[in-house]
């Protein structure tokens, strides 16, 4: 049966009601299920069913997910090969949007917010990182956020790795990187396995990402970007964007995290996570404004703009 025709048919249970999105390796439906309820299902491309290493990585993506348990990580609700041979993920279903989304719309954010929104994920990334579980591929495409509650919910363990793997059980071939080359680590590059350090860098960009509306790197194409990742700094995040200026504490967190040396980051990714908190709590302003302000704001020395300083900050 071709993926287009099972809108409407009924998959291990679960009655499949929508095409929401898809992928290279598989296509996700929303989906209604008796006892879980709605719940989005992921289902394996038809010419992959029959493609090992394809259906080993489908199978370890749930496998990962079922093996954390935590309130910012989608929950996995089934797995396996239903009786037609498809091979299937269930996961709850996450509310709000995808965080690339809602900062494309709205950055760049309040720094009060960056640090509700990556305090989430962080803990999240931290669970799994206690189980022997590296992401790989931390962005903000993988993180689904309501506005309206401040939820945060981490998606895909796609090419997640376990650290405690052998060669022989590795299924991304060395020499071969596996991620998104914006937010991936450059250690990552050589394709070894890498270890928790490098989800710590990809959280730092996407803080940075946040914050700023910008990348480390401004390469403008693959090869430009692999070349910068490798042999230049990234650019200071006091330098990301005319008109933005952020707290020296706070620019220091995320230039240690965005390190190129993994041991010069912090001992892990709760420890990244309270440095940026507290940075950021210790910038915020008593009138309520955020740990960055404009420049033209800096300037500005006089009374008045001490006077209403809370007008320029962004949160």
């Amino acid at each position: 049966m071709a993926i287009e025709t099972l809108v409407g048919t009924t998959l291990a249970g679960y009655t499949v009601r929508g095409k929401v999105g898809e992928g290279g390796t598989s296509t996700v439906f929303r989906a209604e299920h008796p006892q879980h309820g709605t719940g989005a299902l992921k289902v394996l491309r038809e010419k992959l069913q029959h493609d090992k290493t394809a259906v080993q990585r489908f199978l370890r993506e749930a496998q990962f997910g079922a093996r954390v348990e935590h309130p910012n990580i989608v929950r996995t609700l089934d797995y396996g090969q239903s009786d037609s041979d498809r091979y299937f993920l269930a996961i709850e279903w996450a509310g709000g949007e995808i965080l690339d989304k809602y900062a494309d719309r709205s950055g760049p954010l309040p720094s009060a917010e960056v640090a509700s929104i990556l305090s989430q994920i962080c803990s999240a990334v931290q669970a799994t990182h206690d189980v022997g579980i590296v992401h790989r591929d931390l962005k903000p495409e993988n993180v689904m956020y309501d506005p309206a509650t401040k939820h945060v919910k981490l998606l895909d363990f796609g090419i997640a790795a376990d650290t405690d793997a052998a060669p022989d059980q590795r299924l991304t071939r060395a020499g071969f990187f596996v991620g998104t080359l914006m937010y991936v680590a450059p250690e990552a590059l050589s394709g070894e396995l890498v270890g928790p350090a490098a989800d710590q860098y990809s959280l730092a960009t996407i803080a940075y990402f946040l914050l700023s509306g910008c990348l480390p790197y401004t390469g403008k194409s693959p090869r430009e970007l692999f070349s910068q990742l490798l042999t230049q700094p990234p650019v200071a995040l006091n330098k990301a964007k005319p008109g933005l200026v952020f707290p020296v504490a706070l620019e220091a967190v995320i230039m240690k995290a965005l390190s190129k040396v993994p041991a010069e980051r912090y001992a892990s990714v709760k420890a990244f996570s309270d440095a940026f908190t507290e940075a950021c709590s210790a910038a915020a302003m008593p009138s309520g404004g955020s740990a960055a302000v404009s420049g033209e704001a800096e300037k500005d020395k006089g009374g008045l703009f001490g006077k209403v300083k809370g007008l320029f900050g962004r949160g």
